[in-house]
Formats: structure tokens, C-alpha cells, sequence
């Protein structure tokens, strides 16, 4: 069962989560099973994915998830950079009762996940960063190379500033070309949740898409270098938005990093490994 709170955190913003414990009858004790906090991509809100939810509850996973501020019904958090993630994760888990946790995060979610793995050592057990990007200033890669027009122009326009890319946002449409045919046939499954998700996004606006879109060309606010704990890179070699070079960076740079780079897939066909990826999570937070 999924409940959904407004949380009202220590600075007066309110952040809406999703939690699947509330009222499940499937586990004794919910505090014994693994805590996933599912940090969702751009533009999106933050409901759990629900093409995993069957194998999380097979697995025993409880999912936690929360819109990003500015999406759905959380508030906005003017300024905010990727790492930001981690402070409000923290007062989210610390409402729930939740001490430790794992984090797992899909595209645009992929460096926010990660951010809680390098600012939380002591509590994340484990991160996966699904199709995520590298940050803006990693030396030696060349950042935009790969990314198909539509994206480098989006991302290329937040450099500029928020205006312009608000202009841009507003005067052009979604190129079908940034997906692969592997990703339009996932989308044409199961994973087309994301379209619909998506659209729930945008309903409220750009807001939250124009944050995330400026914090990702802007200093993250940690260095994926400082995470100890686990973490898998989970990558399609044939990725038009977010480039495999990012994920080899990732995995480069993160000495705890294993790196799942699946040579056929893109931005979304690689969630085709979302359950492969879970029971990663759980073999790794069990050890912790």
C-alpha cells in the first residue's frame, strides 16, 4: 500500500513523500526490511517505480520516495544544488523512523542518489545510479559529447541561465530522437509509467525541471569521490541522453563503484536490470 505525507522539514518548505509501509500486511516488522529511497528523474515526480513494485514486495523492499522541490507538492528551494538531496533525505528518513537505508535513483535521480551516498556515509548501505550524468566539471570527460541536440541544447541553455533556458523549455517540444528503439519499445511496456509521470510534472510547470536542469550544470556539492559504501553504475551503451562515457566516469571515480554497462541499451531499456539492480541492493546493504 502506498501512503502519501506532506513532511514539513526544519526550514518551513514541505516535502511530499511516498512510503509503501504504511498499512502492509506482507512483513511483521516493516523496520526489518531494506529501505529503498527512490529518487526519480527529469521531469518527474517522485511516486516509486511502479514496474518494480511487484519485485520490491516479492524481495521484501519498502520503497521511500519524495517529489524534488518545485515538483508535484513539494515546495521550492530556490538555489538548490544536487547535493541538497542529501539533507533532505536525512529529515525525511529521520520522520520515518528509518536510521540506514539504501538509495536508488533513475537518469536526473542517478547523481541525487549518489549525493546521498557521499554526504550520508554512515547511514546509506548501498546507491545505485541508473543512466545518471557525471558532474559538470569532471576532469577528463568531455562533459556534452554524446548527448543528442535537443539535450545539449537544453543543458547548454542552462549554462547561459535560468531564462534562457525557461525560454527554450517553453518554445520547443520533446525530440523523439534522444530515445533509442530499445527505449521507445521499454516505453511501449511497462516502463511507458514514466511517460505518465512525466506529464504529472509538467502539470505544475517548469519549475522543478528548470532546478534540476541548473544544478546539474552547476557544482554538485559533493564529490562522487567521497562515497565508501557500494555503489553500482548501471548504463547503456547506447544511451543518446545521458552518454556512457558519464557512467565509466562514475565508476572510475567512485574506488566502492561496480559498473554494469549494458552494451545494447539506452536511457530507459536499461531499466530492463531494475530487478537484477534491486537484488544487488540487497546482497550489499546485508553486508553493511
Amino acid at each position: 500500500m502506498l501512503t502519501e505525507i506532506d513532511l514539513e522539514l526544519n526550514d518551513g518548505r514541505t516535502l511530499h513523500v511516498y512510503d509503501t509501509a504504511a498499512g502492509d500486511d506482507t512483513a511483521d516488522d516493516t523496520d526489518s526490511r531494506l529501505a529503498v529511497v527512490w529518487h526519480h528523474g527529469t521531469p518527474n515526480i517522485g511516486e516509486p517505480p511502479e514496474p518494480l513494485m511487484p519485485a520490491a514486495a516479492e524481495r521484501g523492499i519498502r520503497w521511500v520516495s519524495y517529489d524534488r522541490p518545485s515538483y508535484g507538492g513539494s515546495s521550492p528551494h530556490p538555489g538548490r544544488d544536487v547535493g541538497s538531496a542529501a539533507s533532505d533525505v536525512a529529515e525525511i528518513a529521520d520522520a520515518l523512523g528509518i536510521e540506514r537505508f539504501a538509495v536508488m535513483g533513475h537518469s536526473g535521480g542517478g547523481p541525487h542518489a549518489l549525493a546521498c551516498a557521499a554526504l550520508l556515509p554512515e547511514r546509506v548501505l548501498a546507491a545505485v545510479c541508473g543512466s545518471g550524468l557525471a558532474p559538470f566539471d569532471a576532469d577528463g570527460l568531455d562533459w556534452y559529447a554524446g548527448i543528442g541536440p535537443a539535450g545539449a541544447a537544453e543543458l547548454r541553455a542552462a549554462t547561459i541561465g535560468r531564462e534562457a533556458l525557461e525560454d527554450l523549455l517553453a518554445s520547443t517540444e520533446f525530440d523523439p530522437e534522444q530515445f533509442t528503439p530499445a527505449d521507445h519499445a521499454a516505453l511501449s511496456g511497462p516502463w511507458g509509467w514514466l511517460g505518465m509521470i512525466a506529464g504529472k510534472a509538467l502539470e505544475g510547470g517548469l519549475d522543478g525541471m528548470l532546478d534540476d536542469d541548473m544544478a546539474y550544470v552547476s557544482p554538485w556539492g559533493c564529490d562522487p569521490a567521497q562515497i565508501r559504501s557500494p555503489a553500482l553504475i548501471l548504463h547503456g551503451g547506447q544511451d543518446r541522453m545521458v552518454p556512457s562515457s558519464h557512467g565509466a566516469w562514475l565508476a572510475q571515480h567512485i574506488r566502492s563503484a561496480e559498473l554494469w554497462m549494458r552494451p545494447d541499451d539506452g536511457h530507459v531499456s536499461v531499466l530492463s536490470a531494475g530487478e537484477a539492480a534491486l537484488d544487488w541492493l540487497l546482497e550489499h546493504a546485508r553486508r553493511a
